[in-house]
């Protein structure tokens, strides 16, 4: 793990210790909450290395060095770059498979997929440009390759390729070099530094609040829960939340959303909950979604959710709950866990 990682653990080791007394004082059980009747299991997620592929069967080693075998269903999908058949996917492929039965039976398979979403700092070339972008404290500076064939449908949502712009989009990890396939969104008219305030502000109903919950690249999640000794609580990945103090997380762009967020602390569990079919997890905070805050943006799956980023997921746990890594967004409710 890098050292930027487990630097990045301690002040969330105190935000777990404050949960911890927060939920003593309050006579709350500090762990998640348990399962209300209207929420559904999140679906079974592997992710790994592709080993083996054919047409009925995917072998996948997973960041623990564990073998996984899983049939593939007949009706199964796969993504790389575009909708491709299982049994083409290469050997050595990043994939994630949203998995049935147990995690025994493949359904949909997502190959080398990655998403950059930062502020645009440069833009350069003619036919295929390259975007450079400030991803924040947490990904630092990362670059994009917008092929020719994909530049109509990336310009179409993103009319300004102008640095101090944001800029999100989904792509193909090849060789190393992100290229850009699909915009997850529309850019945002406004620079990054001019988010509009929030209209409404949250009032502590025991109902949550509403708002998009997107995924990101955000590997370094699991092993901050992981350091923060999370699992034993019964979670075993975290999300990045825009509300957070900024003396907690180091993170100068903290505290910025359109979305009327209350503060929290890292440590403080979310239950999140996938509007569109009730798919439901808890989860702790373990980064600051400082870049997810600066948009003010509407998810439009299953009807058109309110304006902001409310959480971002890592992509096995957006999966977990039912969200299309290739759309990019789901319509969720967060609140306390």
């Amino acid at each position: 793990m890098r050292l930027e990682s487990v630097e990045g653990a301690m002040p969330y080791r105190a935000g777990e210790r404050r949960r911890k007394l927060a939920a003593a004082v309050l006579g709350r059980d500090p762990g998640p909450a348990p399962r209300s009747p209207e929420e559904r299991e999140p679906f079974d997620v592997v992710s790994g290395d592709l080993l083996d592929v054919s047409p009925h069967l995917i072998i996948l080693e997973t960041a623990g060095g564990e073998q996984r075998r899983l049939v593939i269903a007949p009706w199964a999908t796969a993504w790389r770059g575009g909708t491709v058949a299982p049994a083409d996917l290469p050997t050595g492929a990043r994939v994630v498979v949203r998995a049935l039965r147990g995690g025994t039976v493949a359904e949909r398979i997502w190959a080398d997929i990655t998403r950059i979403t930062g502020v645009i700092r440069e833009v350069s070339g003619r036919r295929d440009l390259t975007v450079e972008l400030d991803c924040g404290p947490h990904r630092r500076e990362r670059s994009i390759v917008v092929p020719y064939r994909s530049s109509g449908r990336i310009r179409v949502r993103h009319p300004k390729l102008e640095p101090g712009y944001l800029f999100d989009a989904i792509g193909l990890l090849d060789q190393g070099t992100s290229f850009a396939h699909l915009p997850a969104t529309s850019q945002p008219p406004y620079r990054a530094t001019a988010v509009p305030p929030p209209t409404v502000t949250y009032g502590g109903s025991d109902a949550g609040i509403s708002g998009t919950a997107v995924w990101a690249d955000l590997t370094d999640l699991t092993d901050l829960a992981r350091l923060a000794g999370l699992t034993d609580a019964g979670v075993t990945e975290g999300v990045a939340y825009p509300m957070l103090e900024r003396e907690d997380t180091g993170c100068d762009d903290a505290g910025v959303s359109c979305a009327g967020l209350p503060y929290l602390a890292l440590g403080s569990l979310l239950r999140v909950r996938n509007v569109c079919d009730g798919r439901a997890d808890t989860l702790p905070i373990v980064a600051c979604g400082c870049l997810a805050g600066r948009f003010c943006d509407r998810c439009l799956e299953c009807g058109t959710s309110p304006r902001g980023r409310i959480v971002e997921l890592a992509a096995c746990s957006y999966v977990a709950l039912g969200g299309d890594l290739t759309k990019g967004c789901f319509n969720a409710r967060v609140r306390l866990g």
